[in-house]
């Protein structure tokens, strides 16, 4: 059991995932970080804050009370995915599948390519068995 767990571990891609997990938290602190220093006072400029420190369209409800649409922490969250999923796949995916492509180059994987063998036709396997048939024909 031990050594199908180290075996396990030890493959690549556990250890990736692993390292890609903990640049994609730090590098989304960054990115929150950005966010709210730059989108958020931008988006301030046009949409005063509420009570509770939303910002964005306010709309009164049927009942006469304000509904603010928080578009803060929606944009925060959108411009959180793509900048995290932008890094880890110029980070670790497209390198990742580069050196692999050359690996696979240096060892000869994708160079060989071996022709299938053609298939008879249909026409090709009819007289074939008509040949079998007469060859036991005579043989009778």
């Amino acid at each position: 059991m031990i050594k199908g767990f180290k075996e396990f571990i030890l493959r690549g891609n556990v250890i990736d995932l692993a390292v890609a997990v903990v640049i994609g938290a730090a590098f989304t602190a960054v990115v929150n970080a950005i966010v709210s220093a730059l989108i958020n006072p931008l988006i301030e400029i046009f949409y005063r804050p509420n009570e509770n420190g939303e910002f964005g369209p306010t709309i009164t409800g049927i009942y006469g009370q304000a509904v603010t649409f928080p578009l803060g922490g929606l944009l925060t969250a959108i411009i959180s995915f793509f900048a995290v999923a932008l890094v880890v796949y110029l980070v670790f995916v497209y390198p990742m599948n580069r050196w692999k492509a050359i690996a696979a180059a240096r060892a000869g994987v994708g160079e060989t390519k071996t022709e299938e063998p053609k298939l008879p036709t249909e026409q090709e396997l009819l007289v074939q068995i008509r040949d079998l048939l007469e060859r036991q024909n005579d043989r009778a």
